[in-house]
């Protein structure tokens, strides 16, 4: 037995317990797919002690050896397409897997026969191409097509050499592998485009597998001489195994910084980061001059519909107001969730007070409109309070609290000062609607007045 593949085994170990962790507390799809990668390599360094065999049973452990490590490296290439979840991102992995285990096995059992080899060769680029011509409609990424390249450019190279004696069919199976795990550098490089430290460290892992498969046979067939360490050739593994941690970690600490700085429920930025982009935003505007809008915005009877069709209703209410509001605004404005049912959203170089005014008409608008919810066709209606820099004031708590003073008195029927009137200064606003009668029997409760 080859005692040496025992550091993979352990570090196969390793790896699919830790990536199964993650999916099953995060369902995350590329984790799986990763875990089922270093299942295949445990499985290549399973059969990878038992090599030595000779007759039939050596030929099988040789072909699980060589199938194993091929269907690794498609599953890692596989991990970083699009749409990677879709049926045909996934009968495409299946048509490589197919083709190269009957490559495989065709190349161990059968070298001998050139017309059986050839046809291997042949399916390689033929079944991955049946299935993007079969999905042409859904399968659009050019990074499918990239990958059907990479299976055209290894099928001529097998054409040319698989049937060259003597060393045709080792040549074979390392430009097999050199292509695979070069396509799985490729495609990992592309979508980890944003240089973190995980990425590149994967990137570089996957480089120096694929080189394995090009140096270690140039190596044995010119300086034999040289001893080198088999556990050297395995170093790109680990690698990539401690380059797919760092990508974890760095994915968590985004998804942690996002929850600390966004609302689960909406998406939305919380009130930390809508201080953060206040701050932000009044310093632009104090540098170029310009004004800036403010409006706060509280949903009315909120708490019956939410009391009435119960909670999950109500969250489904604020994820359809948080959407609405969002499309309607500039993607250079910020809409936040400020409170339970209180909106804030901060519009950057309004042409002026009416502009501001006009953008809060236009929500209360949207949500004057019938939302369906549970079968019911609510309309929720809004109070709204404006506030302008530098006119209503100079700093954030300054304008937060005209605008909410004026989101009040709107709420309340309160009537400010004419020099001080906020949103009312352009017209009344509109009359909310009340709830449907189709609310659940609770009409009268929820048309009294606001929450």
């Amino acid at each position: 037995m080859n005692w040496t593949r025992i550091p993979d085994l352990a570090c196969a170990v390793l790896m699919i317990w830790t990536f199964a962790s993650v999916s099953r507390d995060r369902q995350n799809y590329i984790s799986r797919v990763w875990m089922f990668g270093w299942a295949m390599v445990l499985l290549h360094s399973i059969a990878a002690l038992f090599t030595q065999l000779h007759g039939i049973l050596g030929g099988l452990v040789y072909i699980v050896y060589s199938v194993a490590l091929v269907w690794a490296g498609l599953l890692f290439s596989h991990a970083s397409m699009p749409q990677r979840d879709k049926p045909s991102s996934l009968w495409l992995l299946g048509s490589l897997g197919a083709a190269s285990f009957v490559y495989m096995t065709i190349l161990v059992l059968s070298s001998g026969l050139p017309w059986a080899m050839d046809l291997a060769a042949v399916l390689v680029t033929v079944c991955p191409l049946a299935v993007i011509l079969a999905s042409i409609r859904t399968i659009n990424d050019w990074r499918h097509w990239a990958a059907l390249a990479f299976c055209a450019c290894l099928s001529i190279f097998l054409l040319m050499v698989q049937n060259r004696r003597p060393f045709g069919a080792p040549i074979a199976w390392n430009g097999f592998l050199f292509t695979v795990y070069f396509g799985s550098c490729f495609f990992t490089f592309w979508t980890n485009r944003r240089a973190s430290a995980g990425a590149i460290v994967t990137v570089i892992g996957f480089l120096g597998w694929a080189l394995v498969f090009v140096l270690e046979p140039l190596q044995q067939a010119r300086f034999p001489e040289v001893h080198i360490e088999s556990e050297i050739w395995h170093l790109p593994a680990f690698v990539v195994a401690m380059g797919m941690l760092l990508i974890l970690l760095e994915d968590q600490l985004r998804h942690s910084m996002h929850l600390a700085l966004h609302d689960e429920l909406t998406g939305l930025p919380n009130r930390r980061l809508f201080q953060d982009r206040m701050a932000n935003a009044l310093a632009r505007a104090r540098r170029s001059g310009e004004p800036l809008g403010l409006l706060s915005i509280d949903l009315d009877r909120f708490k019956q519909i939410n009391d009435g069709l119960g909670h999950e209703a109500g969250d489904r209410l604020l994820r359809e107001v948080s959407t609405l509001f969002t499309r309607r605004v500039r993607r250079s404005d910020t809409v936040a969730r400020t409170g339970g049912d209180e909106f804030s959203v901060i519009l950057e170089n309004p042409a002026g007070r009416a502009h501001v005014e006009d953008v809060g008409r236009s929500l209360l608008r949207l949500l004057n409109r019938p939302i369906m919810l549970d079968g019911h066709s609510i309309c929720v209606g809004a109070s709204v309070g404006v506030a302008l820099f530098p006119d209503d004031g100079e700093d954030a708590d300054s304008l937060c609290r005209a605008a909410d003073l004026r989101m009040y008195a709107d709420k309340h029927g309160i009537e400010e000062p004419e020099e001080h009137r906020g949103f009312s200064a352009a017209g009344p606003l509109p009359a909310a609607n009340p709830v449907t009668k189709a609310f659940s029997g609770n009409t009268a409760a929820s048309t009294e007045g606001p929450d």
